[in-house]
């Protein structure tokens, strides 16, 4: 019988081979037939989102999105950073007045400062969207797991659901639900949006979870005796993360765009909120005369749209199978 032994291939004095690369000896007793060398080399293989975060940090895109992102976010949670003057005190006597010191974009119809409405209309469009966004995931992502999961009646039932709220515009069904509200806040819009948003991410989460519940891992989990609603959240949900993070970075700056254009309308957010939405709707009636009143709150909504959006399509080039190969 064959005698297995670990030999140090350098001799006595020389250092071991390094964790990973393991020498092994068959020596054969029997027969003087010598001995036979085998190399194993056994490296660990590169995690799916370490990987993915080399990806996304070795692009340009991805910083630009990040600082973008990052500025917004600062906007939004401490604006009194950036300006010291309340947008909401005005001055009738500096009326559509220009450029001064400590008010760089000039006055409004209203003389109000342009520059700290530009930075705490922030506030009201990111809160909106962080709520909507965090709805949708949650009751997007329960519902699509549990029928992609178990299937049979509750999955027929919410397809049909979905097909039906497919067939619903999001801001059209909005318009008609916030028109009837008489007391809207920053939490009854994302509620709203919420309410018409959630198939989407309810479709991905579930095919997702349709596709994964058939792998190798799932069936060695049921054969140890693991519990179905164990198994969803401890191995089905964390291996479908990937299509419901990429969809909810993109979705973040669509409920932005949605609330800025209730807003725009009259009938998201209250007129004394200070919202980008709000300025850009009342800026729009002095745009020959002084444009500057809906470009900077309409500049500041771009960019944060195109950054949110920028780092969704980072984020799915990182994430997507597919993508990562080509």
């Amino acid at each position: 019988m064959p005698e297995n032994r670990y030999e140090n291939p350098g001799g006595p004095g020389t250092p071991m081979p390094r964790p990973g690369q393991e020498r092994y000896v068959a020596a054969v007793d029997e027969g003087g037939l010598g001995a036979v060398d085998a190399v194993k080399t056994d490296e660990a293989p590169t995690s799916f989102w370490r990987d993915a975060w080399h990806q996304m940090r070795s692009r340009p895109l991805f910083w630009v999105a990040a600082v973008i992102m990052t500025l917004v976010v600062l906007l939004a949670a401490f604006p009194g950073l950036f300006t010291s003057v309340d947008p909401r005190t005005c001055n009738l006597s500096m009326s559509l007045q220009g450029p001064q010191p400590g008010h760089p974009f000039g006055f409004d119809r209203q003389g109000c400062d342009i520059y700290s409405r530009t930075i705490y209309g922030a506030r009201a469009s990111v809160v909106v969207g962080l709520l909507a966004t965090t709805m949708v995931v949650v009751f997007g992502t329960l519902m699509g797991s549990v029928a992609g999961y178990y299937g049979k009646w509750f999955d027929t039932v919410l397809s049909r659901v979905t097909d039906i709220f497919f067939a619903i515009p999001l801001v059209l069904a909005a318009i008609v639900i916030l028109s009837i509200m008489t007391n809207r806040t920053s939490f009854t819009v994302a509620l709203v949006l919420a309410l018409f948003g959630w198939p989407q991410i309810a479709r991905i989460t579930r095919g997702t979870v349709m596709s994964v519940k058939n792998n190798e891992f799932v069936t060695a989990a049921k054969s140890l005796g693991m519990g179905r609603g164990r198994i969803l959240v401890r191995h089905v949900l964390p291996n479908s993360a990937a299509p419901i993070i990429v969809y909810a970075t993109v979705a973040l700056g669509q409920f932005i765009v949605a609330e800025a254009t209730l807003s725009f309308l009259g009938i998201g957010l209250p007129p004394w909120t200070v919202s980008w939405g709000g300025d850009i709707s009342a800026g729009q009636e002095a745009i020959r005369t002084a444009p500057e009143i809906l470009l900077y709150p309409a500049g500041g909504l771009a960019l944060t749209v195109l950054g949110f959006m920028m780092m969704g399509d980072v984020v799915r080039d990182a994430l997507d199978p597919k993508a990562r190969k080509r």
